[in-house]
């Protein structure tokens, strides 16, 4: 064995094990199943509570807001449960199976209109589908810092996983109006307005996505994870000693919200705008929608070599500011008649705001291990499922806004669900959805995530720190 294999496997013996492209493709897997299921709830759930399921979009708000304040308290329930039990199936990855069962199966009742209207309906429904999600979400993210401490390594497997998490993103926003529209071929709209093609729709996204899970299942080995001794003492309280003494974790906290509110607000707003602002087909929608994930399939393997060129901050900074390019391309052809009816124009738009988007909120989950390798080299323990029910509890919060917010304006501007032709006032408020407020938000990530300290070298340095620890003791 020579110098450099011997140096790998000390490496390897210190926590920075290499991922195969397998192992990669397998972890990706579950953020494309849980894509399939959540992103169809981000981009379509309103639309369908308030065009098929007959809610008022003031009430629906009012219901996104309060399962988002349910999840305050459940998914911190969750990353301290996660902390403290060895399940034989894994520490992390056995709540793919056990979350991803009652997950699919409340997905699937999101969008069933057999009691047509009901609040307490929708409510039972939602909540079990938000409650199922962080069952599965909050372990998946820990997962992945248990896999290596390798920040390259780390680095390729999250490209991977974006890349996959996009292939849902793209099933979703182009997918979703095609099978629609094969369950319900008669539909002259944008998006159905039969209950059963989207129950159908529902089952087939749902039940493919549990199959993955159990794949993700099959392919991910925990290396990286603290003794059960070291673990038993976990708290809730200990998330909010977490946040307090852990810098890091707090500037990636509130990037999470930011990003995740201003996505989730541009793609509750997809559908409308699309349908009442440029009065496009099912078709122009399914590209439109799918012009959000497509941009992953050309950037995502680059990320890599980008960060190598430019850094992590600046690969940030340059991927934010072209989403912030985007967005001004998308409202200035809105607000122009002659510009809007060139709905290459609207694509090249969406194209540019979507390949700033996928890059830079793609790798803020590369941050996830690091933020908690911070905390271990502080305190000594390595917490991985409190950081992420922290982290979810902020992009939680974040896709709180994109039903909230969306749903507030709809009802400040008069949107008449009921009306195929909207008022200038509700299509304005419609665009200042899709680009104005999201833009707002994009500014805020990119002043929060310049505070962000934790480059490679200072990751390596803590994590070689950790690893001497555990071998001195």
């Amino acid at each position: 064995m020579n110098s450099t294999q011997n140096a790998g496997t000390a490496r390897e013996a210190n926590g920075f094990y290499k991922l195969s492209m397998l192992q990669c493709i397998g972890f990706g897997s579950g953020d494309l199943a849980q894509n399939l299921i959540y992103q169809t709830i981000s981009m379509y759930l309103l639309f369908f509570y308030t065009n098929v399921y007959g809610l008022d979009p003031a009430v629906a708000a009012v219901m996104f807001l309060v399962v988002r304040i349910i999840d305050v308290i459940w998914d911190p329930l969750v990353g301290t449960f996660v902390d403290k039990h060895d399940p034989k199936l894994g520490k992390y990855r056995s709540y793919l199976i056990l979350g991803g069962i009652p997950l699919t199966i409340f997905a699937i009742l999101c969008f069933w209109n057999g009691f047509s209207g009901s609040l307490l309906y929708a409510y039972v429904t939602y909540v079990g589908l938000s409650m199922c999600y962080t069952l599965v979400n909050v372990p998946y993210g820990a997962l992945n810092a248990s896999l290596t401490r390798d920040t390259n390594e780390i680095t390729k497997l999250t490209s991977v996983r974006m890349f996959m998490a996009n292939v849902g993103g793209l099933a979703v926003g182009m997918g979703i109006p095609i099978v629609l529209k094969i369950f319900d071929p008669s539909e002259s709209s944008d998006l159905s307005m039969n209950d059963t093609s989207w129950l159908y729709t529902m089952g087939i996204y749902g039940i493919v996505g549990l199959l993955l899970l159990f794949f993700c299942f099959s392919q991910s080995r925990e290396r990286v994870v603290m003794d059960k001794k070291e673990t038993e003492n976990v708290k809730v309280s200990d998330l909010w000693m977490e946040f307090v003494h852990n810098r890091p974790l707090r500037i990636l906290a509130f990037f999470f919200i930011t990003a995740f509110a201003m996505m989730a607000v541009a793609n509750a707003a997809g559908a409308y705008y699309i349908n009442y602002n440029l009065h496009g087909s099912a078709g122009e929608l399914s590209i439109f929608m799918g012009l959000g994930s497509i941009p992953a399939f050309i950037f995502m393997p680059m990320i890599p070599a980008i960060k190598r060129m430019v850094g992590k901050r600046g690969m940030f900074y340059i991927f934010l500011i072209v989403a912030l390019v985007g967005m001004a391309m998308l409202y200035v052809i809105s607000m122009v008649d002659s510009l809007k009816d060139q709905m290459w124009l609207v694509y090249v738009a969406q194209f540019i705001k979507s390949t700033g988007v996928i890059v830079a909120t793609g790798y803020m989950w590369a941050l996830v291990p690091e933020v908690i390798s911070f905390g271990e080299y502080t305190h000594g323990r390595r917490i991985s499922g409190i950081v992420n029910a922290l982290t979810g509890i902020f992009y939680k919060a974040g896709m709180a806004l994109g039903g909230v917010v969306p749903g507030l304006v709809l009802a400040f501007v008069g949107f008449d669900n009921q009306a195929s032709e909207q008022t200038a006032l509700a299509q304005q408020g419609i665009l200042w959805l899709v680009a104005v407020i999201p833009a707002i938000l994009l500014a805020l990530a990119i002043f929060i995530i310049s505070r962000y300290e934790l480059t490679d070298d200072v990751i390596d340095k803590i994590n070689m720190e950790i690893e001497a620890r555990h071998h001195d003791k």
